[in-house]
């Protein structure tokens, strides 16, 4: 095998002198893996590209949405808005955190706005509003909220101004958070921990 004394077909694939039977078999079992070992890394380059590719677009779509709205708020809904459709500006000016806010909590809405919680009152409405955002993009700086907290929520027709009078932390199932307030009340939601 590579000495020129025996011929190539009575040669394994691993250097080794083996019968010709024996040499398929193991030269079988090393192309495969070979093989298979060649798919599959093809197959995660597919999918780390399609992955990053997806996250680019997605990034893309909500920064242009942001943009798009921030330059123009909306007025104040009448009636029900279309899921997706923008509501008004949410900011906290000591966290940083500026986000457009939308109609829905849906998966697509919440991709690129913070979302109004359909089932409450809008925030220009008598009554407690939620609006929910995710904890690694919108709503990151919420990790740092606390009591005293000043919050706007602005529309194209004004500005209303929330204190934060406190925080905390519920199971999923606990709705408790989202109970009808005679007063103006404006609930943030979103998952906890911030860091995992």
């Amino acid at each position: 095998c590579g000495d020129g004394e025996r011929s190539p077909a009575a040669c394994g694939f691993g250097g080794e002198p083996a019968d010709q039977e024996d040499g398929r078999l193991r030269g079988w079992r090393t192309l495969s893996s070979v093989t298979i070992r060649g798919t599959a890394g093809t197959l995660l380059i597919v999918a780390g590209v399609t992955a990053v590719s997806w996250w680019s677009f997605v990034t893309a779509r909500a920064a242009y949405v942001r943009w798009a709205h921030v330059r123009t708020l909306p007025a104040e809904a009448v009636g029900t808005p279309r899921a997706g459709a923008p509501i008004g500006l949410l900011e906290i000016p000591r966290l940083g955190l500026t986000s457009i806010v939308v109609e829905g909590d849906d998966p697509a809405s919440l991709r690129v706005a913070a979302g109004h919680l359909p089932d409450t009152p809008f925030p220009w409405e008598s009554g407690n509003s939620a609006v929910a955002g995710h904890r690694d993009t919108d709503f990151a700086p919420l990790e740092g909220i606390g009591p005293g907290d000043i919050v706007h929520f602005a529309t194209a027709d004004r500005r209303l101004d929330y204190v934060v009078r406190a925080t905390r932390i519920v199971e999923p199932t606990d709705i408790s958070v989202l109970a009808a307030t005679d007063q103006p009340m404006l609930t943030l939601i979103t998952c906890d921990p911030f860091r995992y």
